[in-house]
């Protein structure tokens, strides 16, 4: 049986994954995080989470100004603050560069802060999604180079993957089964009961960490794929002129029907992961069809969704270039403030190269990252029940609950699409 009170547990990133994860520790443990980023530090001891994940008292009941032997959250921006820890939970992002390859220098330079502190008989766990075999061939060099250890001899390592859903408050981290894995047994044995002394909703105890890389890996390549095929049915039937969302909800009505909906796929999973498993599975030789298939389809969705609005202006004769159009929402899904790899910036781009002025109005981003990362000025405010300006163009691409009711209607001088079927469909023209 493990001994729990010494479980002294350090979480290298508080972003979207690590956060959640350090308070639900802090609960039961001594947990220090601890991120690069100062200002996000700051915020946590001021118990502002601008990912919105974890509200102010869920922060205010757990974070500790002081280190401490009980439980509770330190959070630091230093890393020698660590270096009494002997357990590591890294759970930075792991994002691809511009040619969609995977890029772990994140991951890596993580490793690398942890190899600076880590001691013998210390666990060093992974989150972050990677393709199958990353935290055994490329993590654990860095950790051995870095530390002069060797695994399995004087450290060991788990991975057991963040199944995080952004903006999701039901399925939060305690109530998602974990999987979970170690570098032996042993190893398995103590990763999957530390996780076990905070999941609710229980673990799954892998074989061997690769199979849990695996396992992640194709969750949301899964999803992607379907995601893609229904897609691809959005543009089949609107060539049939028939409502892809009515179809989608008369086939529901069969048991087995997986049922999906159409529309962008962007953001730090859905749109990412597939790439991480295509990358290693060329590296083997073999060129993955259906999944960068379903890549292709899914990131061309907001260039389709410009070309289908630029059709219709035309059909009403409205004029398109200088026109006014607005984008309602900007993250990458509803109710949820990460603007990382949002597909919205694509039907932005795309109806920009036709002399649109775009607006676009977002009430839960923060804009100046907005500005820093795609360098579009949001909109400060909106009135959504008296939009006086003349636009030409309206898009509603992310269906937050601030847009709930919101006051439009299709006119003779107007375009009103609905990518996420919102909206009462009498009063638009089109939606995916």
């Amino acid at each position: 049986m493990v001994n729990k009170s010494k479980y002294n547990i350090g979480i290298i990133g508080l972003g979207y994954v690590g956060l959640p994860l350090a308070v639900e520790f802090s609960k039961k443990y001594p947990v220090i995080g601890f991120d690069i980023n100062l200002n996000r530090i700051n915020q946590i001891t001021k118990f502002n989470d601008i990912t919105l994940e974890i509200t102010k008292s869920e922060l205010s009941s757990v974070i500790k100004t002081k280190k401490s032997n009980k439980s509770g959250l330190y959070v630091t921006n230093i890393l020698t603050h660590l270096k009494n820890c002997n357990i590591y939970i890294i759970t930075v992002p792991t994002p691809i560069d511009k040619h969609n390859r995977p890029l772990l220098t994140p991951l890596l330079k993580a490793s690398e802060f942890v190899g600076t502190i880590l001691k013998n008989n210390d666990y060093v766990i992974y989150e972050s999604t990677v393709y199958p075999g990353a935290t055994e061939n490329d993590c654990v060099k860095v950790l051995e180079k870095f530390s002069n250890l060797k695994l399995n001899k004087n450290f060991y390592v788990g991975y057991s993957p963040e199944r995080i859903n952004p903006g999701d408050k039901e399925h939060t981290v305690s109530n998602i089964l974990k999987l979970t894995s170690g570098s032996t047994p042993d190893a398995a044995n103590y990763v999957d009961n530390l996780y076990k002394s905070i999941i609710k909703a229980g673990t799954y105890k892998t074989s061997s960490i690769k199979v849990a890389e695996a396992a992640k890996v194709i969750e949301n390549s899964q999803r992607d794929i379907n995601i893609a095929f229904v897609n691809e049915l959005s543009k089949i039937f609107n060539l049939m002129n028939i409502d892809t969302l009515e179809v989608l909800k008369a086939a529901s009505t069969k048991w087995n029907f997986l049922n999906f909906k159409p529309g962008l796929v962007g953001g730090h999973c859905i749109g990412v992961d597939p790439y991480y498993l295509s990358q290693k599975a060329q590296e083997y030789g073999y060129n993955p069809e259906i999944i960068l298939a379903g890549r292709r389809i899914n990131d061309g969705m907001g260039k389709h969704v410009a070309s289908e609005s630029i059709k219709l202006m035309i059909k009403k004769n409205i004029t398109i270039k200088n026109s006014n159009a607005l984008i309602l929402g900007f993250t990458f899904k509803e109710n949820c403030t990460d603007i990382r790899n949002t597909r919205v910036i694509d039907i932005y781009n795309e109806l920009v190269t036709y002399g649109i002025k775009v607006n676009v109005y977002d009430p839960i981003a923060n804009k100046k990252e907005v500005k820093n990362e795609y360098n579009i000025d949001l909109i400060e405010k909106l009135n959504l029940n008296n939009l006086k300006k003349n636009y030409s163009l309206i898009i509603l691409a992310v269906a937050h609950d601030q847009f709930f009711g919101i006051n439009i209607k299709k006119s003779s001088n107007k375009i009103i699409f609905d990518i996420k079927g919102f909206l009462n469909k009498k009063y638009v023209d089109a939606r995916l």
